[in-house]
């Protein structure tokens, strides 16, 4: 029996990833339940895989719990879908679409086919898990902890009450604090030429009296 190694990750966090080992002859409920035990998300809600191409682009609809309308349209079933109908390419791509109500999308990769099962190991198997996905609250989503870290380098904009139509006053501050010792640095040179010439035009006074003076 082959076994399928899917590489699980968050379209919005990059960093976060789960690798999930599974029979070709199982369905993609078995591989929604599979990657909601890792995340520990519910798994009873509406949910879809769409069968994808190399830029992600959806195309046929495999759901689980559907809607009347994708009923009555003749959607396919996570239930009674197995994996290997849908997998035609040794690098196949899914399209996830996680809790239509408060949706998380993901993509799914196959990275590695197996030809055989481990002995003693049950499928679906996590394989590999990477990073901290985002909670779920009453009050919405809540990001991993990489992701606040993130957010929270820019505080300091926020504490100067920092609006997006800003950046351009911004920039031009900056532009002007570099401009403002560029012109400076002009300013003396003007002078120190100004005060040349004026030595120059006396009489009797040369370059060599000036080197005599500045010893």
């Amino acid at each position: 029996m082959a076994i399928y190694r899917f590489r699980v990750s968050f379209e919005d966090y990059d960093d976060i990833e789960r690798d999930i080992d599974i029979k070709s002859n199982q369905t993609f409920e078995d591989l929604h339940r599979a990657i909601h035990l890792s995340t520990g998300y519910q798994v009873e809600v509406a949910s879809s895989f769409y069968v994808s191409n190399d830029q992600w682009i959806k195309n046929e609809e495999i759901a689980f719990l559907p809607n009347q309308r994708k009923v009555n349209n003749g959607v396919a079933l996570m239930s009674n879908s197995k994996l290997s109908s849908f997998i035609d390419d040794p690098h196949q791509k899914f399209y996830y679409t996680y809790n239509f109500d408060r949706p998380f999308d993901f993509h799914v990769e196959l990275i590695k086919i197996m030809l055989n099962d481990e002995l003693g190991k049950t499928y679906p198997y996590v394989s590999r898990s990477l990073g901290e996905v985002p909670k779920i609250s009453v009050s919405g989503i809540i990001p991993p902890a990489a992701a606040v870290q993130s957010i929270n380098e820019f505080d300091f904009l926020n504490e100067l009450d920092f609006q997006p139509e800003d950046t351009e006053d911004l920039e031009e501050m900056t532009e002007m604090g570099i401009n403002t010792g560029e012109e400076s640095s002009e300013e003396e040179e003007e002078e120190k030429d100004e005060f040349m010439d004026e030595f120059s035009d006396n009489e009797g006074y040369d370059q060599d009296d000036l080197q005599k003076d500045e010893y």
